[in-house]
Order: structure tokens, then sequence, then C-alpha cells
């Protein structure tokens, strides 16, 4: 008998001791978002103006994929698919549900997730994955179901409210539910000054503490500490570069000769500025530095041979505030900008590196979206690929064959009048201003000859029209809010 103790004794010593083993086999995981960059607005992709010198090198070293999709063109909807691998005829967000105001005292965040949604931060943490959120969530407060920490994730910093994350310089962060104060003094980004105003005026949107440069720390602080013993997941949603145009004048000044730039007052929302578009292509730029510094971290650790980075954007570029789409072709020629349902607004840039293992300077045309970020985590970590729309896309990362393919991508976007997009083959049907007009018709694309949806033939195509509606219908399920239900409402308006 005590034989048999002893042996076992041994062999439980053994699993203890072989377990973090497996476990430091496990890759690690990096997916990096950008908020409102265009598919035009990195080198890689054909930007000119703007210098991207460490995403040009990631995609140069990985692979670079040119059909890859947004869940919604808009944050918050945008972020929960990726989070949850549904599309927006499933997806329990839907828009931009905005709750409370701008003010501190007010700061209310958007509808949060419900507690028990599956979400690939839990199903890596599940998984035996160290979890950590940096930057922008907007998918819910603290003392609500849709903190991070309910979420899957161990650690997060950052901002919850996106209402928040359009000011770079506040007041505060949120670390793990709790107020983490920045030295700065409370302003409104949304004020306009009188043109021609002075030097002071434009200060005024300035501050000390530079929150994109806090969550820099806060991730390689990450990776310093993670134990070595345990794979870790690093979502790093930057809040770079939506619109607000707030970045270091040392940082502007690189740009600040290069372009024709006139002041920007204000009047179209957001902070003024001196020189926006010198301060637009310097956040860019320094989102790139931001990526160069977490790339160069992991190659410091050693970590650079079993690190998966994944790299993307979560709408299109915007057409608000000081920022001139026309004038850096953010969205690369394609019709539309953020809040559409044209490719402008949901095609967008995705890099993927993996040193050895995905193939250097490889390009894929396989079309694919956020939602199928958690079937292929899934699939890389050996978990089970749940995920109610997404495919795994491993194989085509690995250079292996592709078993998945989407039938159609499907998208629904409540705001900007009602929009939905059903792309599949070579065909892409959109029908815009559906809530005030219920007659709306489907418009025809051939994406093979005509990417940027100049020429509608939906007259000439009858029953390729037929075949949109039969799977809109297909993809359409409710939604739990008055708000969002457009498509077959069930009240007058």
């Amino acid at each position: 008998m005590k034989r048999i103790l002893l042996f076992l004794s041994v062999m439980v010593v053994m699993g203890c001791e072989q377990a973090p083993k497996t476990l430091q086999q496990a890759p690690n995981i990096i997916y990096i978002f950008a908020d409102d960059l265009g598919y035009g607005e990195l080198g890689a992709y054909g930007q000119k103006k703007i210098k991207t010198p460490y995403l040009d090198q990631l995609a140069a070293g990985g692979m670079r994929f040119t059909q890859h999709y947004t869940g919604a063109p808009v944050c918050a909807p945008s972020r929960y698919m990726l989070m949850t691998g549904t599309h927006a005829g499933h997806a329990y967000i839907r828009g931009n549900y905005e709750l409370g105001q701008f003010s501190d005292d007010q700061e209310g965040g958007q509808m949060p997730i419900p507690e028990h949604t599956p979400t690939l931060a839990k199903m890596l943490k599940a998984a035996g994955y160290q979890t950590a959120m940096v930057g922008k969530w907007g998918l819910g407060m603290n003392g609500t179901t849709g903190s991070p920490l309910l979420q899957g994730f161990d650690y997060y910093f950052g901002y919850l409210d996106q209402k928040q994350a359009h000011n770079y310089y506040p007041t505060h962060l949120w670390e793990n539910d709790r107020v983490f104060p920045l030295n700065n003094d409370y302003f409104l980004v949304h004020t306009p000054i009188a043109p021609g105003s002075d030097q002071k005026a434009f200060d005024q949107f300035k501050g000390k503490d530079y929150a994109p440069d806090r969550m820099l720390q806060k991730a390689l602080h990450f990776l310093d500490t993670t134990a070595t013993k345990k794979p870790f997941f690093l979502y790093y949603p930057s809040p770079i570069p939506h619109v607000s145009l707030q970045v270091p004048d040392s940082l502007v000044a690189i740009y600040q000769d290069q372009f024709d730039d006139q002041p920007y007052y204000g009047d179209k929302g957001y902070t003024a500025h001196q020189y926006p578009k010198a301060a637009y292509a310097a956040m860019i730029t320094h989102l790139d530095s931001q990526v160069g510094k977490i790339w160069e971290a992991v190659k410091a650790r050693g970590q650079e041979d079993n690190t998966l980075i994944l790299f993307s954007s979560d709408n299109g570029p915007t057409f608000a505030g000081g920022v001139d789409a026309t004038y850096f072709n953010s969205a690369a020629g394609f019709r539309g900008l953020k809040m559409d349902v044209y490719e402008g607004g949901i095609r967008i840039p995705f890099i993927a590196y993996w040193k050895n293992k995905i193939k250097a300077g490889s390009t894929s045309g396989l079309v694919s979206g956020h939602w199928d970020m958690y079937n292929t985590f899934a699939d890389l970590v050996g978990q089970p690929t749940t995920a109610l729309d997404g495919i795994s896309i491993l194989g085509e990362l690995l250079g292996k064959k592709q078993e998945q393919q989407h039938p159609y991508l499907y998208f629904e976007f409540p705001e900007k009048r009602g929009q939905i997009a059903v792309h599949f083959g070579k065909w892409k049907g959109v029908k815009i201003d559906m809530k005030t007009n219920p007659n709306a018709t489907w418009e025809l694309y051939n994406m093979e000859e005509d990417p940027n949806e100049q020429k509608d033939l939906a007259a000439t195509f009858p029953t390729i029209v037929q075949q949109m509606d039969s799977l809109q219908r297909l993809a359409h399920r409710h939604p739990h809010i008055r708000e969002w239900e457009f498509i077959d409402p069930k009240f007058k308006k």
C-alpha cells in the first residue's frame, strides 16, 4: 500500500511539473487593434504620405490579408463581434448604444456584454492563458456585467467608456475596476474655437499625461511580469487614430512642413488643431512605433518564435473632426468611410506575423473577418471551435490547406438610417436608408470587376438579388432592443 501511495505521489508531482511545460509550448497571442484606421493608411497597403515602418516590416515578415472585414463599421459592435465570434445578424451588441455623458461624474460607457457570454478571452483563460486587455474597451463599465474582469481578462488598463476615449488627455483611466488618476485637468474635446484664434486657444486641448503612452507602459509591464511557465494573450485595442487630433508636439514636428496644412477650429467636432494633417499622420506613426516597441519587447524576452502577433482595425477611416480621409486616400479608393457598409467602412487591414511559422512576405485573399478570431484562437490552442459565425483561418495562416470558407458575409448596421450588406462569391448587395425608406431596394456590385462599388447591376441580375434576400433572411435574428430593429419592425414608426 505504501508503495502504491508513493508511486501516486511521484506521478502527481511529475504531473504538476509537466503541466506548465505543456502550457509553455502553447503560443503567446498578441492582438493589436487600431481605432478608425483605414485600409489604405499603412505603407504595406499603399499609403504614400504617412510613415509606418514597423507595421510594414511586420507585413513583410508575415502575411498581409486583402479581404479582411470588420463585423460593423463602428467601435462597440465591432469589438463585441471580435470577442464573441458572431456577425451582425446574431450579435447582442449591434451599435454604439451610449450610456452616460462625457463629463467624469456622468461616465456611463456603452451597453455591457451579458455576464455569461462566451468570449475568446474566457476561452483562452480556460486553456491556461494569462489574459490582459490594455487600451479602449467600450463594452461596459466597472460595476456592470461588461467589466473586462468578468469577460475573461485577468488584468486590464485603459478606457472603459468610448466617450472618455475621445480625449487623449483624460483625468483618469481604469485599472482592474479602479480609477487610475492622470495628471490632466478636465476639458471637453468637442469645444470649437474662433477662427483666427491664437496659440493659447489650441493649447487648451493639451495635457501632461498622454493616455496612449501610459497604455504602452502597462502593456510592456505585462510582458515583463508575465509568468514564463504560462502562455499569454495580450489584447491591445489602441485608441489611435480615433479622430481627436491630440498628439505630443514633438511628434507633430515630424510632419509639420510636409503638408499644405490649414488650421482646424473644431467646427465639425473634436479638438481644434493648428496642423490637422500633420497631427493625424503623427498619430498613426506613433501607433506604428508602439507596435514596434511591443514587437521588440517580445524579441528581447526570447519569445518571438512562440508568439503570434496580429494587427487590425475596428472599422474604416473616419469622416469627422479635422481628419481629411480624401487627402490621405485613407480608404484606398474604396467607397464609403466609417459608418458605411460599403467597402471603405468595413474592409480593414489585417497583418499576421509568427516567425518561422507564417510565410514571410505572403499575401492572402481569403475572405475573413473579426468574428473568425475566436475559432482561429480556439483551433490554435486545442479548444472547441464553438463561435456561431466564425471559421478558423489557422490553415491559411500556417500555409496549410484552408478547410473552411465563408459561404457568405453578412453586415447589419442600425445607425446612419439603417443599412445591410451581403457578400457572396463575386457579388455584394447593399441596402441603405432602410429606416427612412422601408421599401429600399438592393444595390448590386460585381466585386471582382468593380471593388469600388460604382456600377449598380441590380436591374441586370434579378436572380442574384433574390439570392441576397434569401441570405439576408437566413442571417438576421431580431435584436433585443427596439432601436436596432429596422429590417422587420413589429411596430409603427
